[in-house]
């Protein structure tokens, strides 16, 4: 029965050299309930008290003059019969009966792994994938805990739907910025946003999005209902930063749209909005860069580049590029590039790589645009304030990955509507 127990010398006991952890009487013990050890410990305290030696000799009572004494060997029977055999017994059951309780049903082998490839999360150069960190905070970037996508970890962990889930950190666990559309509590929530960023140590990401006639009436409709209702919500929004640093995407396609002629606000109007979105947001501390559309909206850099020059690209940090679609990096970057050259040159931008890692679809995609949704696409470079390419300042996930572009076929969520099934197709090849 002592094998049942941790020796007290430590080069006898489980953890010596050549021994295997998890295995040995040892191991049978440590999985054992308490109650039933503390049973255990009580009848082997007995069972040892009773077969140590006496401590001292107890006189025998002398037996009348003519009586032979009494026999040793009934009072010995005696005492084996009533206490030690009972007590080496009980040991014995409850010992047994720990072991088949606490050793449960065999181990069933481990599911073998599901046979496909997390998401790509291309690395700088493009050369290879990234492994997502799990890390909330592991750059200058503030990642939200609170998004869709990291709510869907949760609940598919909770569903046990693991494989799913741990594909979906490539994510949960990346910065993506806070899009402001409009309405009421702009400036609480944009305060508390810049907070919880703070706090963090990191810079919030923002996209301004209330342009009047935003979208032109398309999938993404809406806006401002006029220029002095935009105006009081840039102020409001620019009260939330507070000064903090901050980077804010302003008015993704207003630009582009303004250039196709399809913006209801025309005239110089629209460039003037942009243009004092764009001192109001610099003044609270964010560094803004106003949208300049894709390589595929208009194609022509001079126009593009006038255009930012009348929204106040000067007084910004610069333009952004290939928010919510799906051009490669390079072609952005060349894009980009021939924009900042029709500037005069050295005027620097950003890019939204959320969902390029593919490239662009090609056409049809089961009867929608090639920019709503399209099947198959992959994740691009991730965020980076760092990506090493001449006049970028950072690679980042405008777009906020697996959220819609729009209800564009039968079951589609309405644009900026979580979608998880398309999130889960941007993580697995």
């Amino acid at each position: 029965m002592t094998g049942l127990y941790r020796s007290a010398d430590p080069d006898r006991g489980p953890g010596r050299a050549g021994a295997r952890p998890g295995s040995g009487p040892v191991a049978v013990l440590d999985r054992l309930p308490p109650d039933l050890l503390a049973q255990i410990e009580v009848h082997r305290s007995l069972a040892a008290e009773l077969a140590a030696p006496p401590r001292f000799e107890v006189p025998r009572p002398r037996a009348p003059r003519g009586e032979a004494p009494p026999a040793p060997s009934r009072r010995r029977r005696s005492r084996l019969f009533t206490h030690e055999l009972p007590a080496l017994i009980g040991a014995a059951v409850i010992a047994v009966t720990g072991i088949v309780v606490s050793a449960g049903p065999a181990p069933t082998a481990a599911a073998p792994p599901q046979a496909r490839q997390i998401g790509c999360v291309q690395d700088v150069d493009g050369t290879g994938c990234l492994v997502p960190t799990p890390v909330a905070q592991d750059g200058p970037l503030y990642v939200d805990p609170t998004t869709p996508a990291a709510r869907q970890v949760e609940e598919w962990t909770a569903q046990g739907r693991t494989a799913d889930a741990d594909a979906l950190r490539a994510l949960a666990d990346r910065a993506v910025p806070l899009w402001l559309t409009g309405g009421d509590g702009t400036r609480s929530t944009v305060a508390a946003y810049t907070a919880r960023a703070a706090a963090a140590g990191t810079i919030p990401l923002f996209v301004a999005y209330n342009i009047p006639d935003r979208d032109c009436g398309s999938f993404s409709g809406g806006g401002a209902a006029d220029a002095a209702e935009y105006r009081s919500w840039i102020e409001s929004v620019a009260g939330g930063l507070g000064g903090a640093e901050s980077i804010v995407v302003l008015e993704p396609d207003a630009l582009s749209h303004q250039l196709t002629g399809c913006a209801e606000e025309g005239g110089s109007g629209r460039y003037e909005l942009l243009a004092g979105a764009v001192d109001a947001f610099t003044a609270a501390g964010a560094r803004v860069y106003i949208d300049a559309g894709n390589p595929g909206f208009t194609g022509d850099a001079a126009a593009t580049a006038a255009a930012l020059e009348r929204a106040g690209v000067d007084r910004a940090a610069g333009f952004s590029l290939n928010v919510a679609n799906f051009y490669t990096t390079e072609a952005s970057v060349a894009y980009g590039t021939a924009i900042s050259e029709a500037l005069g040159g050295g005027v620097r931008f950003v890019v939204d790589t959320s969902r390029n890692g593919a490239g662009r679809p090609g056409e049809p995609t089961d009867g929608a645009p090639n920019w709503c949704n399209p099947p198959d696409r992959l994740l691009g470079t991730a965020p980076t304030l760092d990506p090493g390419i001449p006049l970028v300042d950072a690679l980042l996930w405008i777009k906020r990955p697996g959220e819609s572009d729009g209800s564009c076929r039968a079951g589609e969520p309405e644009a900026g509507g979580w979608f998880p099934d398309y999130a889960l197709d941007l993580v697995i090849d």
